[in-house]
Parts: C-alpha cells; sequence; structure tokens
C-alpha cells in the first residue's frame, strides 16, 4: 500500500517505525538495513528516510561519523533509487553543514541516471535557501563546466535563493550571458523570471539587467518577466500591467 493511501495515524506510525529502525542500522553500522527504505519505490517512502537520517545527523552529534558512513557506503549502490535517496539525505545534512557532505554531490551531478543529478538540483535549491554562502561558492564552481548539462542544472539549482534574495544569484547568473549554448541560455532567462515574479524582487533583477551587455538575451529576460506576470499572476507580487511599467522605466520603452 502507498504511503498516502494509509490513513494519517497510519502514516505517522510508519514514520516513526522508520526513524526508529534507521537509527538502529546508524549505530549498529549496518548499511544494508536501510535498502529497504532508500531503494522502496514510494517517494514518501524514500522521503520520510533521507528525513530519518538528516535528522539525526543534527539532532544526534555522536552519531554524525556513522551516518556519513552508511550514506558513503550506499552511495555506489546500483539502485538509482539508493543513490538519489542518498543525494536528499545529503541535502538534508547540507542545510547545515555543506562542506561535510560536498563530495556527494560533486559525484551525484554526474551520475548516470537523471533522477540522482535531479536529486542534486533539488538539494542546491534547499540547501542554498538557508546555507547560501558555502552553497553557492560550490555552485560557481561549475557555472563554466564543459558539460553544458552541468552548467544549465546549476544555473536551475540556485533560483530558489533568488526568490528571496535575488542580490545573491544576480552575479553568479551574469557569468552566464554570454553562454553559447541556447539550452543554458534558456534556463537563464527561465531562472530571471522566476525570480522576478517575487516580492521586492523586480527591482533588483531590472537594476542588475541594466549592467548586461548582451541585449538579445535581455531583450528575451524581459519579455519573459512581463509573461511570467501573467502565467503567474494568482502568485505574482504585481499584475502584468504594473511589471510591464517598471520595465519600462528602468529601460526606457
Amino acid at each position: 500500500m502507498a504511503f498516502y493511501d494509509l490513513l494519517k495515524a497510519d502514516r505517522e506510525q510508519l514514520v516513526a517505525k522508520i526513524n526508529a529502525q534507521l537509527e538502529k542500522a546508524v549505530v549498529a553500522g549496518v548499511h544494508k538495513a536501510c535498502l529497504s527504505y532508500f531503494d522502496d519505490p514510494d517517494t514518501y517512502i524514500r522521503k520520510a528516510a533521507y528525513q530519518a537520517l538528516g535528522r539525526l545527523y543534527i539532532t544526534k552529534p555522536e552519531l554524525q561519523t556513522a551516518v556519513l558512513k552508511i550514506l558513503g557506503q550506499l552511495a555506489t549502490h546500483k539502485s538509482f533509487y539508493v543513490r538519489q535517496t542518498v543525494v536528499n539525505a545529503a541535502g538534508e545534512i547540507g542545510r547545515k553543514d555543506f562542506k561535510i557532505v560536498q563530495p556527494f554531490f560533486d559525484k551525484g551531478l554526474f551520475d548516470e541516471h537523471h533522477s540522482v543529478r535531479n536529486a542534486v538540483i533539488g538539494s542546491v535549491k534547499k540547501m542554498g535557501e538557508v546555507n547560501p554562502v558555502p552553497v553557492l561558492q560550490w555552485a560557481r564552481h561549475y557555472l563554466h563546466h564543459e558539460d553544458k548539462e552541468i552548467r544549465r542544472e546549476i544555473c536551475h539549482g540556485i533560483e530558489l535563493r533568488g526568490r528571496k534574495f535575488p542580490q545573491d544569484i544576480l552575479p553568479l547568473l551574469k557569468e552566464l550571458e554570454f553562454d553559447k549554448t541556447a539550452r543554458v541560455r534558456n534556463t537563464l532567462v527561465h531562472v530571471l523570471g522566476q525570480i522576478a515574479y517575487k516580492k521586492g524582487c523586480l527591482p533588483a533583477v531590472l537594476a542588475d539587467l541594466k549592467t548586461w551587455k548582451h541585449t538579445e538575451l535581455v531583450a528575451a529576460a524581459l519579455e519573459e518577466i512581463i509573461d511570467v506576470h501573467e502565467r503567474y499572476k494568482n502568485f505574482a507580487h504585481l499584475t502584468q500591467e504594473d511589471a510591464r511599467m517598471m520595465v519600462a522605466e528602468y529601460f526606457d520603452l
């Protein structure tokens, strides 16, 4: 039975069971005892598992070394579900202590399976939101990687921090201004739009775009910014017309 097919009380009981069994596995140093949850096809079972290990690391310092050892042993497992869950567990830890789990992301970013790579980007989003300095420093290292997909994924991964603190990521985004790959540039335009419709972010984005030199890309970004205020009108801080007027003020349109 799938996780959300269970009654709420049964879900809570199952999560408590996962927490207890994974703590026991960590204390005993038996990584195979984690596999039934790390390799479960149900997303929410795996989520409960990676959150359990993340919580153990944060709340029980005496188990930190053991948690990292377990994750290290599982990181090369043949199942992409397991490797994905390892990365997500590392993401929970990285919200507080990124440096210790950085190797999991250096490896996961090049995993053969897209689900593991997506877990890296999802983790970068959640870590960057609350622990931005080391995470963004790490991300910058990959912004000019020879693999276009790495550049694109990193661009996408830093988006969430920009929705509240655009000044933190705009300098990184600008480094992709003259990227030669259309797929990367399209992601860059998308990310600029996703940042711009959030409360207080549009002026910062527009002011920064004024300093960019790639006129065609800036034009595409401005078009996306105006359009996204209509597509996400139920969530955007400004109306599309207000956004259009602000764009015109900054760019004398």
